[in-house]
């Protein structure tokens, strides 16, 4: 006989496990399927806000235990190869953490029955119910992996760079006693440098022994060439050691409002977190997001009570619209502007203490004007 549940999730990273976890918790039967293996590697400068902590009602005494937390208190900003503004806030505004330790303990906190290690390679309809991978049947099916997930391109997504998609690319090891020496960069200050163009940023981030490193940019330039020169940059500046891995990793996410929105729910069908592109638009956080979509997705399925035709799950596109706004990207407010104005009036404005701390930090990558959400 078929196994059998009421809710697949597709994809175990945070947006899928605050989903299950949620849903777990109102009493659905919930599995998790996901292509990797947990513990996995995961490409993120890898932060949390106090928000996301509180919206996960996440117990930071016992996630420290053997996993990486580190405060920050601070951050060093500035253009790449420009000057650079130190912004202190004498208290912890965010936490690093390793992506491998944290989505693992999010997946098997969630109380959801895994299957990893095993992709959606089948997806079809026998009257009320999918059957997945040709043995597993669901009620309701959850798209929660990520940029090219599978469920996003059943409801239709065209992957593209029409879509207007964010690449980046990131590398994150354990510092040898020679390489911790050779950097500068305090554990508790990540540092962001923004491409000249302004079309991206890159980071270097110390989370105690760890260095992670990583840039990202909008589709369309050589990321790769930007990544050499960024990485040759902060060697130069003594900020990073000079014999860093030379494989980095690479991901795409899309910037939530989007140019052609993704279709996020129809019939037993409804995306979640990087699936339906909900990245922010400034600093391409992803996490908190993710974490939100998926509190809103489990209240939209639990009131749905099993019945999930496509007019039960519209409520959860509502619901995203209330909270991130509308999904669909307006025309460019600000005309086009010749490349060297744009550097000029960026410098001016990243070199303002002032304009870094209360708009690119506390607007654009801390959102501390946004209150926590919590599910009920």
């Amino acid at each position: 006989m078929d196994e059998r549940c009421d809710v697949l999730i597709v994809g175990g990273g945070p947006a899928g496990s605050t989903l299950a976890w949620r849903l777990v918790q109102a009493g659905l039967d919930v599995v998790v399927l996901d292509k990797k293996d947990f513990p996995r590697d995961k490409v993120c400068a890898g932060w949390i806000t106090p928000a996301a902590v509180e919206t996960l009602q996440l117990d930071l005494a016992d996630y420290a235990q053997g996993r990486t937390l580190q405060p920050i208190h601070r951050f060093r900003t500035g253009l790449i190869g420009g000057d650079e503004v130190l912004t202190d806030y004498g208290a912890t505004v965010s936490y690093g953490i390793r992506r491998r330790e944290f989505d693992d303990y999010l997946l098997r906190r969630s109380g959801a029955r895994l299957r990893l290690g095993a992709g959606l390679e089948s997806l079809m309809r026998a009257g009320w119910e999918w059957i997945i991978n040709g043995q597993l049947r669901a009620s309701l099916v959850v798209g929660a992996g990520g940029h090219y997930c599978p469920v996003a391109r059943h409801l239709g997504a065209e992957l593209g760079p029409e879509e207007g998609p964010v690449t980046a690319q990131e590398v994150e090891f354990e510092l040898s006693p020679q390489q911790a020496a050779a950097c500068s960069v305090a554990p508790d200050t990540p540092e962001l440098f923004f491409t000249p163009e302004l079309d991206g940023y890159g980071w270097v981030f110390r989370k105690g022994s760890v260095l992670n490193i990583g840039l990202g940019r909008e589709a369309g330039g050589k990321l790769g060439d930007a990544v050499t020169s960024f990485t040759a940059w902060l060697a130069q500046q003594g900020k990073i050691p000079a014999d860093i891995p030379s494989r980095f990793h690479g991901h795409a996410y899309l910037f939530y409002p989007q140019r052609r929105p993704r279709r996020v729910v129809d019939d037993a069908l409804l995306l979640v977190g990087d699936a339906a592109g909900l990245a922010y638009p400034q600093s391409g956080e992803g996490i908190r997001p993710a974490v939100e979509s998926a509190l809103l997705a489990a209240e939209t399925i639990i009131a749905a009570r099993g019945d999930y035709r496509v007019a039960q799950l519209t409520p959860y596109a509502e619901r995203l619209n209330i909270r991130f706004g509308p999904r669909q990207a307006s025309p460019a407010a600000v005309p086009w502007l010749p490349a060297a104005v744009k550097r000029f009036l960026a410098g001016r404005l990243l070199g303002n203490p002032l304009f870094t701390r209360r708009v690119v930090l506390d607007r654009w990558f801390l959102h501390r004007g946004q209150p926590a959400l919590r599910g009920s």
